[in-house]
């Protein structure tokens, strides 16, 4: 079997049909189409059925595409034997992350890199649902996600590198009444009006957790995902947010105030993922390495210079 209609298979049940596939693949739906059916004739079953307008797999077609990964990490695992003979790692590693987080932590991981001779590091700015984060690693080799404290995993065919842990905090304007607190439980913002994150999106499910220490919905007037612009909104009097603490660039006490909430775990953990079979290369090893070394000093600054107690 093809390795690459295999893997063509596996970008067909992550993303929902030919034409996504395709463009994930960078084929035209038409190869993929052909590729999917060599692959039904060298098996003799069916790997796919129309639902609907959408295409998914077959208990079969699951079958292969499980093993499909297995072959990919195996072929992968082959090269990086053969790398380790090579005197240095050297290739291209793309990473994206979504806004803060490549605020946070991209600037850093390519001073680190641009150490390392033959290393290139290409960056991207991805910001999606929670739930999308996974399906990027089938075109970016390292992807930065974040997800609330106690969320799920990231499911199947994705390993998961833990960063760090970034507290969230409540932003509120410094003439607030709450601004001269030290701390917020969620009963003193049952009256708030928020700005919050779309649906779907981290800090969404925190935000839940904190509406559900008050008894009550949270009063949303605002919907905006740029940590930067919910900044400027609270700044400016019209609500409050839920914001990181470490990537807001705001300077607490100075244009707004940042409050650690008790009573309710609010935190977001950053993890890089990478998808099995390209975790086995050499490079992007090396690059995780990197960005796990910055992290955990951005960690240890954090919670030796600002971390209050969440």
């Amino acid at each position: 079997m093809d390795p690459q209609a295999l893997a063509t298979l596996r970008a067909v049940r992550t993303h929902g049909g030919v034409t996504a596939a395709a463009a994930v693949r960078h084929l035209t739906p038409s190869a993929v189409s052909q590729q999917i059916a060599v692959l039904q004739r060298e098996v003799g079953v069916p790997l796919t059925q129309r639902v609907g307008r959408g295409l998914r797999l077959t208990p079969a077609g699951d079958a292969l595409a499980d093993a499909a990964l297995d072959v990919a990490v195996a072929l992968e695992r082959a090269r990086a034997a053969c790398d380790a003979f090579a005197a240095r790692p050297q290739g291209t590693v793309t990473v994206s992350a979504f806004a803060s987080g490549a605020q946070m932590l991209l600037p850093g991981l390519l001073t680190r890199v641009a150490r390392l001779d033959g290393v290139e590091v290409r960056c991207v700015d991805e910001d999606v649902a929670q739930d999308a984060f996974a399906a990027l690693t089938d075109r970016i080799d390292v992807v930065v996600a974040h997800r609330p404290d106690r969320s799920h995993d990231w499911g199947p065919g994705v390993r998961v590198v833990p960063l760090l842990r970034e507290p969230l905090d409540v932003a509120v304007p410094l003439d607030h009444p709450l601004a001269d607190r030290d701390h917020v439980a969620p009963a003193d913002l049952a009256d708030a009006r928020w700005i919050a994150v779309r649906e779907g999106f981290p800090v969404a499910t925190v935000l839940a957790a904190v509406a559900a220490g008050t008894g009550a919905a949270p009063t949303v007037v605002h919907r905006i995902n740029d940590f930067h612009v919910a900044e400027a909104l609270v700044e400016a009097g019209h609500g409050v947010s839920l914001l990181p603490r470490w990537t807001t660039r705001a300077a607490d006490g100075v244009r707004l105030r940042l409050l650690p909430l008790v009573g309710v775990r609010a935190g977001r953990r950053i993890d890089a993922l990478v998808r099995a079979d390209r975790a086995e290369r050499l490079v992007v090893r090396t690059v995780v390495d990197e960005l796990v070394a910055h992290a955990a000093g951005i960690g240890a600054a954090g919670r030796g210079g600002t971390d209050r107690g969440a």
